[in-house]
């Protein structure tokens, strides 16, 4: 079972070239929501303009060679290892997800166009799907902020919550798919709509902010590099500079040490 290409079994009933030309719809479906998404939020125009704003009230210049470093230290800390996250376990539950996706649509790709693709790539392809429910599963029952912190119900669905829950329903068909021998049945059409709907729901998802994180961690970064930490007080709200820097009027008189109240339990006052 696993070390059979699944999208092989499709080939009986189907032509190879339905599934190639799905994957090529779904990459459309991906570029196109995303310069959808672009357009109608104004994204691209507020990254632009904030990186305008960052350079022109910074304290210093930053060189070519400083920004090229500032460009790796983000893909390797933000992108890559997801430091933005402070809590551990939304940081694991993260990264699992994270790279049992890429492995995942990678791996369906090579096995769809290369049906003879080695068995490293199958391998791969079961590990991607079960890493995302592992970390999906995990999130949406135990870590979700309105489920830990606020008491709801973890069945509880709102429109915000299309992306993940496609992305398990994509994953949990494929395994479930695969397991029970592939084929063109139910399960194989209900695979091929969960996926449809993960990629096809880009402007109505989250799907869009794995294109945006990266590019606001790297103004965040240069933004500290330069000196005009995005006009947001720096040391001390004692210096009277440092407090009209605060977007928040009633923060302004606030020490920069809140205390470690709010550290010392978890939020489940509900």
């Amino acid at each position: 079972m696993f070390t059979v290409n699944p999208f092989a079994s499709v080939a009986g009933a189907l032509s190879p070239a339905f599934m190639q030309w799905y994957v090529v719809a779904m990459i459309a479906l991906v570029a196109l929501g995303t310069i959808f998404d672009v357009v109608h939020k104004g994204s691209a125009r507020y990254f632009f303009e904030n990186w305008r704003r960052t350079r022109e009230s910074g304290a210093r210049a930053v060189g070519a060679r400083e920004l090229l470093g500032i460009a790796v230290q983000t893909l390797l800390v933000d992108v890559l290892a997801s430091g933005e996250f402070c809590n551990l376990r939304r940081r694991i539950a993260h990264l699992l997800g994270m790279y049992g996706f890429v492995f995942y649509v990678v791996a369906t790709a090579v096995l769809v166009f290369d049906p003879a693709a080695a068995p490293f790539w199958i391998a791969l392809w079961w590990l991607g799907a079960a890493l995302v429910c592992v970390g999906g599963y995990w999130f949406w029952f135990f870590i979700r902020v309105d489920v830990a912190a606020e008491g709801h119900s973890p069945f509880r669905v709102m429109r915000a919550d299309l992306f993940i829950l496609s992305l398990l329903a994509s994953a949990t068909l494929a395994l479930v798919w695969a397991a029970a021998g592939g084929g063109t049945g139910v399960l194989f059409w209900l695979y091929l709509l969960a996926t449809a709907v993960l990629f096809g729901g880009v402007p109505w998802s989250k799907f869009a902010h794995m294109f945006f994180k990266p590019a606001a961690a790297f103004e965040k970064r240069l933004a500290q590099a330069n000196g005009s930490f995005e006009n947001l007080p720096t040391l001390s709200r004692d210096d009277p500079e440092q407090r009209l820097r605060h977007s928040m009027t009633l923060l302004r008189d606030a020490p920069m040490d809140m205390g470690l109240g709010i550290t010392r339990e978890a939020p489940r006052h509900y």
